[in-house]
């Protein structure tokens, strides 16, 4: 294989699986849903000569390369993003109304209130379209009597935002939220603030880890949370989806896309997925559903030696050998700015009045992230549109 830079049509990251910033400069691919190409310089060593011949004899990795030939080596999150073209600087220090989070949630009410003629900033650190975007066909979305992908259905609600005057900063997180007299503040990773007459966290969940022996040490190298990111790494090979949900059958049915085998497990003694999914499984040779059974321990260093379940029948352990894992288990709510300033429910969401104000008068939640929400992509464009609708009325209050 002759590697050089116009070589492809994509990006194409050289790494290894042990290294830290390959993992990030991967993640961050991954949020942003930048499609790239994977060359494991210890398995090619064609990509090895490469690699040291880029740098002056050095095994320096990540090194990227992008379609245009340029290449960037050990690049920061910040250079990538201006590599990308993803703005991460807004216009102006001041809003009517600050947006965390773009999903469904954070978009909607942020062309509802574009179209109000609102000054609204969103700021989002990943994708535009949020856990959305990832998913593979939503086809429960009103309107669309055919289904829509995920990554479309995201693009065009970045698109209408846009079209409303709505200013996005990308690849950019907020660090910390706090008010200031009858203001709310957002300080964003690049240590600018920006100020708002109210604020409205639209920040979703996260996927819920297993917690267990082994798992932060392959998470993102043999253990993944989305399907969509990661699934292309397994052609003709073997996975395991833990959790028998909608989530856990959906993702597992994409994965069969690529691998030659994957199997869902579920702890409890029946699945939860609705039948018509239950039903799309069951006709697929090349998938297992096992209940009863629970992932204990993952063993391996830089990839997977082995998964250890226990029969929760028999209370007996036993190996299972699969070459990556996914994992579907519930949501987590993002509150980390936020958890110490406002009330919330005992599984950490975030309580709002019938306004879907906080606890905090002009901060507002909706969506995923908020106490009560049946977290839909419907029911969240929903919650998006109504909190504009309360945000408008407050700011009419407050002036």
């Amino acid at each position: 294989m002759d590697h050089l830079p116009n070589k492809s049509n994509s990006i194409v990251v050289y790494s290894t699986v042990w290294c830290p910033d390959c993992k990030r400069v991967k993640k961050f691919l991954g949020e942003q849903r930048v499609p790239y190409t994977n060359i494991d310089i210890e398995s090619d060593p064609d990509a090895m000569v490469f690699v040291e011949k880029v740098n002056n004899g050095k095994r320096i990795i990540p090194t990227m390369v992008f379609p245009d030939g340029s290449i960037l080596v050990e690049p920061s999150n910040a250079e990538l993003a201006e590599k990308l073209g993803l703005k991460t600087e807004a216009q102006r220090q001041f809003y009517d109304t600050i947006i965390i989070g773009s999903g469904p949630t954070g978009l909607t009410a942020g062309f509802y209130m574009g179209r109000e003629g609102l000054d609204t900033l969103v700021i989002e650190k990943a994708a535009l379209g949020g856990q959305v975007g990832i998913t593979q066909t939503l086809d429960n979305f009103p309107g669309f009597d055919e289904g829509i992908s995920g990554a479309e259905f995201a693009e065009r609600l970045g698109r209408q935002a846009y079209r409303f005057g709505v200013e996005i900063l990308q690849a950019n997180e907020v660090v910390s939220v706090f008010p200031q007299g009858n203001y709310w503040c957002a300080v964003t990773r690049d240590g600018v603030e920006y100020g708002a007459k109210a604020m409205l966290l639209a920040s979703g969940a996260r996927y819920r880890k297993m917690g267990i022996p082994g798992e932060d040490n392959l998470i993102g190298s043999c253990i993944h949370f989305c399907a969509t990111c990661d699934g292309v790494f397994y052609k003709g090979k073997k996975v395991l989806v833990v959790g028998g949900g909608n989530s856990g059958f959906e993702e597992g049915l994409f994965l069969t896309k690529f691998a030659s085998q994957v199997d869902i497990v579920e702890y409890k003694s029946h699945v939860n997925a609705s039948q018509i999914l239950q039903d799309k499984v069951a006709e697929m040779p090349n998938m297992r559903v096992v209940v009863n059974h629970a992932v204990r321990e993952i063993r391996g260093e830089h990839h997977i030696e082995a998964v250890i379940v226990e029969d929760l029948s028999t209370g007996k352990l036993i190996e299972w050998h699969y070459d990556g894992v996914f994992v579907f288990i519930g949501l987590m709510p993002n509150i980390d700015l936020i958890q110490d300033q406002v009330a919330m429910n005992p599984h950490g969401f975030i309580v709002t009045d019938k306004t879907l104000m906080t606890s905090q008068p002009g901060l507002f939640a909706a969506g995923d992230v908020r106490a009560g929400s049946t977290k839909q992509a419907a029911s969240a464009a929903g919650e998006g549109a109504t909190a504009a609708l309360m945000i408008r009325e407050y700011l009419k209050e407050v002036g």
